[in-house]
């Protein structure tokens, strides 16, 4: 689960970058990285491991600008070092890149059959020379970045930044989500409204298939079918804190101890005490009458799916299938249904952040 952030403002650009790439440690990350525009051109910083490694880099080397994009990385395609870390980029074109982008190999070909030399092993950079290659071609970045969106299968989300273009950046959502945060002359992306917290109140998420080009003072949203959208901006009340390991020594002894403090603000959604009723939404079908509940999910969230396999049939009395996501999507389990046989059932897709692609990519 990589994490995204991107500032398009007034001040140094690295030092916040950095601060925001701390805020996003509890996704998980093998690697980090931080890309500003220094003078019109793009300049990076990467480093493998811990943040704390780019840290010292950045002190070793400083980077300048007031604009840039920042990335923690969970390696997919290609090892975590120094050279798969992103941002990716060329002379025209930096990118960070939360996804996987199912047809690379099919891209990647096509790249290096026109000669070009690709220095990482990983599906992001073929998308930052598609667009380099698209603005050598005289398009815009906005063109560039349609035209490329087009040729990309998977699920995505994108930060963009353009030498030459330092009142631009580009963001893209397609089955990954992504935050525009709204600032006093500057403006922000992030992963999610939690990354930027500190720097905003006022948030705006992309739907599914939207892309985004940030200027100073605002944000035009385009669809998937390439055309200007309306989206709402909402004020939250999320801060820095909610993110911060809080005086733990690590993210997970942090949730073990938040556990009851988490079961009780859900409970506080559904419970009336005053009138000592629950109520639950409606579901789209009667509980009572499956024969059978699949539960899908990765890492953390499979067993979590372990334990409510114990709570379904003991008390539910329903059969439970557990299932690893990564796998489930390429099977072809014969499900009931109401159109199939052996009764009815129902799949469960769990994940924490929401946007673990595997279990996307099943559902």
């Amino acid at each position: 689960m990589c994490g995204i952030i991107g500032i398009l403002g007034r001040q140094e650009a690295a030092p916040v970058l950095l601060e925001g790439l701390k805020r996003l440690e509890y996704r998980g990350y093998d690697s980090a990285g931080i890309a500003t525009l220094v003078n019109g051109s793009i300049d990076r910083r990467r480093a493998e491991g811990k943040l704390a490694n780019l840290a010292t880099r950045l002190e070793e080397m400083p980077i300048s600008g007031t604009v840039g994009i920042g990335h923690t990385r969970w390696a997919t395609h290609g090892v975590p070092n120094e050279a798969n870390a992103h941002p990716h980029a060329t002379d025209r074109v930096a990118i960070v890149h939360n996804g996987i982008i199912e047809n690379y190999k099919e891209l990647r070909d096509g790249l290096t059959g026109s000669g070009v030399n690709l220095a990482s092993d990983t599906d992001t950079e073929v998308i930052v020379h598609l667009i380099s290659e698209e603005v050598a071609a005289g398009k815009s970045p906005a063109e560039a970045t349609a035209a490329t969106l087009r040729r990309l299968e998977g699920a995505f989300a994108l930060a963009i930044i353009f030498s030459g273009h330092h009142d631009l950046m580009i963001g893209a959502r397609r089955g990954s989500p992504l935050a525009v945060g709204f600032g006093e002359g500057e403006m922000f992306l992030g992963s999610d409204a939690l990354a930027l917290a500190p720097l905003t109140d006022r948030i705006m998420y992309l739907e599914d298939g939207d892309w985004v080009v940030l200027g100073p003072d605002g944000a035009e949203v385009f669809d998937a079918d390439d055309q200007p959208v309306e989206r709402p901006v909402r004020r939250t009340e999320l801060s820095g804190a909610a993110i911060g390991k809080g005086g733990y020594r690590h993210f997970m002894l942090k949730e073990i101890y938040e556990q009851p403090q988490v079961i009780g603000d859900t409970l506080q959604s559904f419970i009336n005490p005053a009138s000592r009723t629950v109520t639950m939404p409606d579901l789209p079908f009667d509980p009572a009458e499956l024969d059978r509940l699949t539960l899908v999910a990765c890492g953390t969230s499979y067993y979590a799916c372990l334990t409510a396999k114990y709570w379904f049939e003991q008390l539910a009395r329903i059969p439970v299938e557990v299932d690893i996501a990564s796998e489930f999507r390429y099977r072809e389990p014969p499900l009931p249904g109401p159109k199939g046989t052996g009764g009815k059932g129902a799949a469960l897709f769990i994940s924490q952040s929401g946007e673990t692609v595997d279990t996307l990519a099943a559902l």
